[in-house]
């Protein structure tokens, strides 16, 4: 093997090497914190919620429901905390398994209803957990 060939396969075999570790530490995902608790009374403060369809609901399904949709691994086993606004779910946040809070990410479309989207605050949302979407 010639002295190029042999650094060629060894800068191959250190980018393979930190790219897997690169990639395996991203995916990760690191632990959020629970949303703030304020001080004074608050029209947004955070409370604990369940009110999501999840996929094992029949109605999750229906594009003519409009009610808020939750994608998650642990569906709604595991404590989910949300901050709203005159009825509209702003943002919520899910444990894993081992208490850790994670933001969940808020769709721009609350697939696959098809209804909502003209109430107040643009209705209803599809949350999914980190790492699913």
């Amino acid at each position: 093997m010639t002295t190029l060939a042999r650094r060629m396969s060894q800068l191959t075999g250190v980018t393979a090497v930190t790219a897997a570790v690169l990639l395996g530490a991203s995916g990760v995902a690191a632990a959020d914190e629970w949303p703030p608790v304020p001080t004074a009374p608050s029209p947004t403060a955070p409370f604990e919620t369940k009110r999501f369809l999840t996929p094992g609901d029949l109605d999750y399904w229906n594009p003519l429901v409009s009610r808020d949709r939750l994608t998650s691994p642990f569906g709604t086993s595991t404590r989910i905390v949300c901050t709203a606004f005159h009825g509209v779910t702003l943002g919520c946040w899910q444990a894993d398994r081992a208490g850790n809070p994670h933001k969940l990410i808020r769709l721009p479309f609350n697939v696959p209803s098809v209804t909502g989207s003209s109430q107040p605050g643009g209705g209803p949302s599809h949350f999914v957990y980190p790492g699913l979407s």
